[in-house]
């Protein structure tokens, strides 16, 4: 089928897609997750997780993406999935460690003075960003009476004279006139 612009368009074709137990004639093991798991115990993982999460540099990224405004559901479900697809450990488990792993993110970002902590992905108001666009109009209508006021201090000086500079009334009536100008 072409359209307007002669491009080819293909349509829909609902049998267009992988065989039923396609997935099933691949090899077995091409994914990290298709193997046993690095951790089973949600214990033994959330210590792990705690010694990385409070070292130096995770911990100064963490506190950099609170303190952008990332909730802290949505650190947590990266690094859950993340993990997963890894191979670190399996979904259940994943599931297990999310609330630990929230306060334990949150408990970062409070230790860390993070202002505006938000929680949970529905926090995300857009409270902020209309204070924040409400004080700029009203600094850039501050900015305008300023410039207004200095624009009408400065004394008028006479027109330029460049070649650019509009002509003076004097002017446009001196100037000659060229062969086949009418």
């Amino acid at each position: 089928m072409k359209n307007k612009d002669n491009f080819t368009q293909t349509e829909y074709n609902p049998f267009d897609g992988p065989v039923a137990g396609q997935s099933l004639t691949d090899e077995p093991g091409n994914y990290p997750w298709e193997h046993a798991p690095q951790y089973t115990d949600p214990e033994e993982l959330l210590d792990s997780m705690y010694d990385q999460l409070t070292s130096g540099k995770m911990a100064e990224q963490i506190i950099a993406m609170l303190d952008a405004g990332v909730p802290v559901e949505a650190i947590v479900r990266t690094m859950t999935f993340s993990g997963f697809m890894q191979g670190k450990y399996t979904p259940d488990v994943g599931f297990m460690i999310i609330e630990p792993l929230m306060k334990l993110v949150s408990a970062i970002g409070i230790r860390a003075g993070v202002s505006e902590l938000k929680l949970s992905l529905e926090d995300l108001s857009n409270n902020k960003f209309l204070k924040d666009m409400a004080e700029l109009k009203a600094a850039n209508n501050q900015l305008q009476g300023i410039t207004k006021d200095i624009q009408e201090d400065i004394p008028e000086q006479g027109q330029g004279s460049g070649l650019m500079a509009k002509p003076m009334p004097a002017e446009e009536e001196e100037q000659p006139q060229l062969e086949g100008e009418v």
